[in-house]
């Protein structure tokens, strides 16, 4: 069997989810995971004009440099021809292209695990950040200017979601329903991986992505997230409830069933370190 081909990508997009902050995460994410002698490191040129207001056309904000971007990571693909993708992010948006490549790449049968505590299959009726419809693009729904991009759609059947918080679903989210998704709750994976290595075998799969939104860990576990963000007293959609070592424990188990080819990282967000840089950046020494 030859070597395979990893390709690491660099995407610190943050305009699919209109906050700045995704980037300076996904750039420390990068010094964060660890190094391989055997990956090829591309990065993907993101826009960054941080200060300008992002203008929604076609139903999505940024639509314009999103969909550049999203043709500059297709166009790395197709000129590394990868067997694997890592895609170090950035918001949930960064894996539209690099998921849509490897169903390709493996005969459109790509098993798909969402990790994640929201489903990201909106709308673009329902919401103009692309971070939230990203998975709803894949599957031929989403936002029409996205989904038509998408040259291998993925099947229903091969998506699961793991660390789902499935009682606080909103009207947006009911394609999970619609569409009869699969899913795991934190409380169903808290022991073992069984359901998800259940979906495995029911499907066949032999080739597997993981889009891992660090949204899926709960604050008590994990700090680099939206919602532990130092002093906030409420937050607008669902927390995570999985820790890093059962995420880990998913990953492992997963990989023994089938071959993991794409793992995804998004939302990372260190907010001790963001902070710091923000209150250096008012100190003269550094002007």
């Amino acid at each position: 069997m030859k070597d395979q081909k990893t390709l690491r990508l660099l995407l610190p997009q943050w305009q699919g989810g209109n906050n700045p902050n995704y980037y300076f995460g996904g750039e420390l994410l990068a010094q964060i995971v660890p190094a391989s002698a055997k990956d090829k490191l591309r990065r993907v040129p993101v826009a960054k004009d941080f200060d300008k207001a992002l203008a929604v056309e076609d139903g999505v904000k940024g639509s314009k440099v999103l969909l550049q971007q999203l043709a500059d990571t297709t166009k790395i693909l197709a000129e590394e021809n990868p067997d694997r993708v890592i895609v170090l992010g950035g918001d949930c948006s960064i894996s539209q292209a690099p998921f849509d490549y490897l169903n390709g790449k493996y005969g459109g049968n790509l098993g798909i695990l969402w990790l994640d505590a929201h489903p990201d299959v909106a709308l673009a009726a329902d919401t103009t950040h692309d971070h939230e419809m990203v998975l709803g693009n894949l599957l031929g729904g989403g936002a029409p200017s996205f989904a038509e991009k998408v040259q291998h759609p993925v099947k229903p059947s091969h998506v699961m979601f793991a660390g789902l918080i499935y009682e606080e679903l909103r009207p947006r989210d009911q394609a999970v329903n619609r569409l009869q998704l699969r899913y795991a709750t934190p409380q169903q994976l808290k022991e073992n991986s069984q359901p998800i290595i259940d979906w495995l075998k029911e499907n066949n799969i032999q080739h597997v992505a993981v889009h891992f939104d660090l949204d899926v860990l709960t604050p008590e576990d994990f700090r680099s997230i939206y919602p532990a963000e130092p002093y906030l007293k409420t937050f607008g959609a669902a927390i995570g409830e999985m820790t890093l070592k059962e995420v880990t424990r998913v990953l492992t188990d997963l990989s023994k069933e089938t071959e993991l080819v794409g793992l995804s990282i998004a939302e990372h967000m260190p907010w001790d370190a963001l902070n710091l840089r923000q209150a250096l950046s008012q100190v003269s020494i550094f002007k």
